[in-house]
């Protein structure tokens, strides 16, 4: 009997969704061969065939050929389709992945990153040998003081991002006791230092501008649409940026950590600008290239007399009158 003939390209299923209906069939235990999985999937008997070796030899399912009933069966029962294949390595990746992300609990995004988490690990190989809440209950994260943000504007700002629309919304700085008014077109949403940040033009100002979500109120989304500019850059704005807020200098920073903190600075990475020079002394030597002064000079004053402001002269100086102005606390 000739062999049924290939249907055409535009109509034949990908092999993927070939190979997941074929999974169907043998997981609720129907006996089936290759004439009707050919039949029913509207391909050769041929390409059912190498369908089922990819399973056998490749995905590592358990498909037997049943010669006294010529069929097709699984030699034990499966449940998920391996559709991801992941060492125990990727796997416990994917888990440290997971618990990072529960930092960012009551987002929008939340409950749809925890359905694709889901769907991946239901479809990892039985094979992988660990358990992945047993895993997860081993591995913890914690943020020191994140930011308060309005769930429900950042759903509406998210959604403004995507669909390039405008919103309007009541901002407040943190220096002003009045709220003010602000039509913005927003560009980007960015998690700096545990705090939900918005990159947009400001219409009003007609420049691009940065607003912390902790601080927006009432926002609505407009009708009005608009063109985000082709050069826009997140990583470039805030590529001086030390902390959260990107200034529009530029400061050659020097720092000189004594030798008992010299490994602490080490083994962390603070800055893509950063480079480190061994003093003869044990001590060490942190440059930086920053586009503002004023979250630096926080984190130094956090390293008390651990470190020395070595340049800029006005970065020293912020310091000097930050540590009078504490010693002036305490008298």
């Amino acid at each position: 009997m000739p062999e049924k003939s290939r249907a055409p390209a535009q109509l034949s299923r990908p092999p993927m969704e070939r190979m997941m209906a074929i999974h169907g069939e043998l997981k609720r235990g129907a006996f089936t061969n290759c004439t009707k999985l050919a039949e029913e999937l509207e391909v050769s008997t041929k390409t059912i065939m190498r369908d089922v070796s990819f399973m056998r030899e490749r995905l590592g399912l358990p498909v037997d050929y049943d010669r006294r009933l010529h069929a097709f069966r699984y030699s034990y029962p499966v449940e998920n389709f391996p559709t991801v294949q992941m060492s125990g390595g990727e796997m416990l990746a994917l888990v440290v992945a997971q618990k990072a992300l529960e930092q960012y609990r009551g987002t929008p995004y939340h409950a749809q990153l925890s359905a694709a988490f889901d769907k991946l690990a239901s479809g990892v190989r039985d094979k992988v040998s660990f358990s992945p809440t047993q895993s997860a209950e081993q591995i913890s994260f914690h943020s020191m003081g994140p930011a308060q943000a309005d769930m429900a504007g950042f759903e509406v700002l998210s959604r403004a991002v995507a669909e390039s629309r405008e919103v309007e919304f009541d901002y407040r700085k943190p220096q002003d006791k009045e709220k003010e008014h602000r039509v913005v077109q927003p560009y980007h949403l960015s998690n700096r230092e545990n705090s939900w940040h918005l990159l947009a033009h400001d219409t009003k100002r007609g420049g691009l501008r940065q607003f912390a979500l902790s601080r927006i109120a009432k926002v609505e989304l407009r009708q009005k649409k608009f063109e985000r500019p082709a050069d826009f850059s997140a990583e470039k704005y805030f590529e001086k940026s030390f902390g959260a807020f990107a200034g529009e200098g530029d400061h050659a920073v020097r720092l000189r950590f004594v030798a008992e903190a010299a490994s602490r600075v080490r083994e962390r990475f603070w800055h893509e600008s950063q480079e480190i020079k061994e003093r003869a002394d044990g001590s060490v030597e942190l440059s930086l290239r920053l586009g503002s002064l004023e979250e630096v000079t926080r984190w130094v004053l956090g390293w008390g007399a651990q470190v020395e402001v070595l340049a800029p002269k006005e970065l020293r100086a912020r310091v000097i009158i930050a540590v009078r102005a504490t010693a002036k606390l305490y008298e």
